[in-house]
């Protein structure tokens, strides 16, 4: 049953309003018509009540109850007194219409309300439907009684018109309820249609465009303001979800390269055993690192969700760091600990550790002229440790846009990269307590210095 109902209703919000609105103007105009026609009826009752007491009256006037027997009196034109008038001497019948018989039902009638005595009326409906009204004639000797009918068919046929005619009214009135409804739930609705639009339109394109600046109504303005929102929500999804496959795709490239170059070194001629287990575990060595990678980033990129506290031996991890880099000949890399005595630990995993270097060490082979420096030290609070090179440094105009993801100072100086790797770095840092920042005093070259919780 709710199925079939569910079936029936208007599938849409225009359609749904106008049904509510017809349904409440269907129910309003029944009991407005109920009662307008039981108004009608009882109003029409009245009259014809009021007619037949008038009548009974004028009758009245004509019968003399001061003598030893009522008397009725004749006067000129008393036949249109006589119709449809009964008179009695307490029970006994002194006068009846002349088509009346003793029989009828109107006879029957007239005598229930003679014996009931008083002033009374009653409603019969057969043959035809009629009105009957007693009144008492009181006299010094002699009491009679009067009793008058009046036929209610055309009483009866004027209410059915209003009625008829009220049913018509009620129709035509729920039609152009239901156009008017129609019409003007549509012109309401209109700028919602279009805000819906604008939505899905701007959420495609990432538009800056937001619905809080134009004019609405109350309700069409929290609607643009969820909307709003909503769209910020968007937004910040997508770039979410760009920056993601950028950082994947800028960490994974190194380890790619790796398993590439060394299978294009060992498909270049046929290689011992040796040479081929040695080229096995480079490539499971990359592999092992692709997957720690995104288990790093992924479990970074879930909101929500803490990274899991570990320790790290930081010189083990800067000099795996330095063997994996394809550094040229002429750059060499040195890793060093200002502590030889005491091994220093970070608060963080190895793998995270690692990432976090991973892209400042790149940068520094990248541009040093001929060496590269990693520094290890304890601070109070933590552990520092600084990447330095001895290339051309930072421009101090890029130093302000330096952390910004996809901004590189000169994108056309012939190196790779697509400027996501700082950024990656200081959010990765900054997810565990910790920090990168650039040193714009070091001379020559840059460097970068990444701050860590101890472990």
């Amino acid at each position: 049953m709710k199925s079939a109902l569910f079936r029936l209703m208007p599938r849409t919000l225009r359609g749904r309003l106008s049904l509510v609105a017809l349904t409440t103007a269907a129910l309003l105009m029944a009991i407005l018509t109920i009662a307008f026609n039981t108004v009608i009826r009882h109003r029409l009752q009245h009259q014809a009540d009021d007619e037949l007491r008038t009548r009974a009256a004028a009758v009245a006037t004509t019968i003399d109850t001061s003598g030893p027997t009522v008397r009725v009196l004749e006067t000129p034109n008393d036949q249109v007194l006589d119709t449809n008038v009964w008179i009695y001497t307490g029970t006994q019948l002194l006068e009846q219409p002349p088509s009346a018989t003793a029989h009828s039902t109107l006879a029957r009638s007239a005598d229930s309300l003679v014996r009931r005595g008083g002033t009374h009326c009653l409603t019969t409906e057969e043959p035809d439907p009629a009105r009957l009204c007693s009144l008492p004639v009181s006299g010094d000797r002699n009491k009679a009684m009067v009793v008058t009918a009046l036929d209610l068919s055309p009483y009866r046929s004027s209410a059915a018109t209003l009625l008829w005619a009220s049913l018509c009214l009620d129709t035509v009135m729920l039609a152009c309820t239901y156009l008017l409804t129609r019409l003007a739930v549509g012109r309401a609705l209109r700028p919602v249609a279009t805000m819906t639009d604008q939505a899905t339109q701007w959420s495609a394109v990432a538009s800056e465009e937001r619905f809080g600046a134009a004019r609405h109504p109350t309700e069409l303005a929290r609607l643009g303001a969820s909307l709003d929102a909503l769209l910020d929500r968007i937004r910040a999804v997508l770039r979410h979800e760009q920056q993601l496959t950028g950082e994947l795709s800028h960490e994974l490239r190194t380890p790619l390269s790796r398993i590439i170059a060394e299978l294009d070194w060992w498909q270049a001629r046929p290689r011992t055993a040796a040479e081929t287990e040695a080229t096995q575990e480079v490539i499971a060595d990359a592999a092992r690192s692709m997957r720690s990678i995104c288990d790093t980033l992924l479990n970074d990129a879930r909101q929500g969700t803490t990274t899991t506290p570990g320790t790290a031996e930081i010189l083990p991890a800067l000099h795996r760091l330095a063997a994996r880099l394809e550094a040229p000949v002429h750059v060499t890399v040195d890793a060093r600990s200002d502590n030889d005595h005491a091994p220093l630990e970070a608060g963080v995993q190895a793998a995270l550790l690692e990432r976090i270097v991973s892209p400042l060490l790149v940068n520094a082979v990248r541009y040093a002229t001929s060496h590269v420096t990693i520094t290890a030290s304890r601070e109070p609070g933590g552990i520092r440790i600084d990447v330095g090179d001895d290339g051309p440094g930072v421009p101090e105009p890029f130093t302000a846009q330096l952390f910004q993801p996809g901004k590189r100072a000169d994108p056309d100086d012939g190196h790779g990269g697509a400027g996501l790797g700082l950024p990656l770095a200081r959010r990765l840092a900054r997810s565990v307590g910790g920090d990168v920042t650039y040193d714009p005093g070091h001379q020559p070259g840059a460097r970068f210095t990444i701050r860590l919780p101890a472990g």
